[in-house]
């Protein structure tokens, strides 16, 4: 700070010079005799207090500060005083026009003359409403975040590249590891991630490196004491850091537990539906076949719609124990060579004969004959024939192309029907799941179809994918190797 001797004083092109920087610059600024008594102040100190130079004068702009803040600045500038040192403090005014208050920082520093007396005090108010809300947002995210890695419920992982380098005591209490091992860098994903589910979590942890939206999705990890346990897991590259991700588990045990239940509950029911069904049927072709040796044909017509709601009862049934033999493994699979070309123009055929509403055009041949089970096979195009009519209520052409290249033969069923919509693309093929048209009115079935049929293909080593837009209709395309499942048990 400089010191002014007492003879030296400013002459009147530097008064104007500091005048019109006082008056240029954004802050208040102001200045104060040597007890604090307020002597000058910059226009805008005024504007914004909306007062005259009279009020303000001496200790009035204490009228304007918050009462919550008045003591403390108050003490703060009288410590100043009495010791000469400068202060910063951050305070609220009271806008005059609005009657609002903003927060300023405040800085005040003495000016002394050559014998070291203060003479005047310089200082600044600068607004920092601003700073004030992003230091509240920041403090209430934080908190948020904390209260996040502090849940019981949620397991927070913070990784550097595979290792996991953070965690919160939900994931502890969930895997059984330690804090120790973790701050050893001692875990990693492919450490603790079942050998099944490693390919799927190397993918996303690579999506999530090049800041990819990565999808919860269902995993399994190895707990300290050897157990599995299935979890969703998702995550998200932190911002500037390609390397580090911070991820969430959430343990899902409990769904996993109420699939089980499900799936043995499906099981057990479609078995014990089965034998009695099976019963119904053979009696009431028996029936039938009676009553038509008598002459009875209006009987024999209401037992043959009859034996076709059971036939109808029957598939059902043969569904759901698919769907049950799929999510355990033990869908059983015959070793054959399928002439597919025929199979196809067989299946168009029926279901020509099915539907009078629809007409089934089959295209392109095939020469190589495939390896695979031929009744299962024939189950994927019914069904995809099926789901062609069901889409296209309006009647119109299913289309059905073959094609085939060295090792594969591809088969595309399209219809000019509804189309599906993006959302609902990648859960048509999910168990259980029903699709709804524009008026968000439910397909008919049980939404067993494409998840047997997307079960089946895979088995025989092959893929299916669908394409789609609304009001154009949707196209299947099923890719399967000439080998068949020899390769692909």
């Amino acid at each position: 700070m400089r010191h002014l001797k007492p003879t030296e004083s400013i002459s009147a092109s530097s008064k104007e010079q500091l005048r019109v920087l006082a008056e240029t610059v954004p802050q208040f600024v102001w200045a104060t005799q040597p007890d604090g008594y307020l002597e000058y102040w910059n226009q805008r100190y005024i504007d914004y207090l909306q007062i005259s130079p009279e009020s303000l004068r001496g200790y009035g702009w204490r009228q304007f500060l918050h009462p919550d803040d008045l003591e403390r600045v108050v003490t703060t500038r009288t410590r100043s005083l009495e010791t000469g040192e400068p202060y910063e403090i951050e305070y609220r005014l009271r806008d005059g026009r609005t009657g609002t208050y903003r927060w300023f920082l405040s800085r005040g520093a003495p000016v002394r003359n050559e014998a070291g007396k203060i003479v005047r005090w310089f200082g600044t108010c600068t607004d920092i409403e601003d700073q004030k809300h992003t230091e509240e947002a920041l403090r209430q995210s934080q908190e948020r975040v904390q209260a996040l890695m502090e849940s019981s419920i949620i397991g927070i992982v913070v990784a550097d590249g595979e290792t996991i380098v953070e965690a919160n005591d939900a994931f502890f209490q969930m895997t059984g590891y330690c804090r120790e091992e973790v701050q050893s860098r001692l875990l990693s994903f492919p450490k603790i991630t079942l050998p099944e589910y490693a390919a799927r979590d190397q993918q996303t942890w690579a999506e999530i490196a090049v800041s990819r939206p990565v999808k919860p999705y269902e995993t399994a990890y190895i707990c300290k004491d050897g157990r599995e346990l299935p979890i969703l897991a998702g995550g998200v590259a932190l911002a500037g850091h390609a390397s580090q991700t911070i991820g969430f588990v959430l343990d899902n045990s409990a769904r996993h537990e109420l699939e089980r239940r499900k799936d043995d509950f499906i099981s057990m029911a479609s078995h014990e539906l089965k034998t009695p069904l099976t019963s119904l049927k053979l009696q009431t072709q028996l029936l039938r076949r009676q009553l038509a040796k008598q002459g009875n044909t209006r009987s024999t017509d209401v037992l043959a719609r009859m034996e076709e709601q059971v036939n109808h009862l029957e598939r059902l049934v043969g569904e759901l124990l698919d769907v049950s033999k799929i999510q355990s493994g033990r869908l059983e699979y015959l070793q054959e060579i399928v002439d597919l070309d025929a199979l196809l123009h067989a299946v168009a055929e029926i279901m020509q004969q099915v539907s009078a509403t629809h007409t089934f055009v089959v295209r392109g041949t095939l020469d190589v004959p495939l390896s695979g089970d031929k009744s299962r096979l024939e189950q994927v195009f019914i069904n995809l024939l099926s789901n062609a009519i069901k889409y296209s209520p309006a009647g119109s052409t299913v289309e059905v192309d073959m094609s085939q290249g060295a090792e594969t033969v591809t088969v595309s069923v399209r219809d000019h029907g509804m189309g599906i919509p993006q959302e609902q693309r990648e859960k048509i093929f999910e168990r259980f799941y029903r699709a709804f048209d524009s008026a968000q009115k439910t397909i008919p079935g049980l939404g067993m179809g494409l998840y047997i049929v997307e079960g089946i293909v895979k088995s025989h080593g092959g893929t299916i994918t669908v394409d789609s837009a609304l009001g154009k209709g949707s196209t299947f395309q099923v890719t399967l190797p000439l080998k068949g499942i020899a390769s692909h048990p």
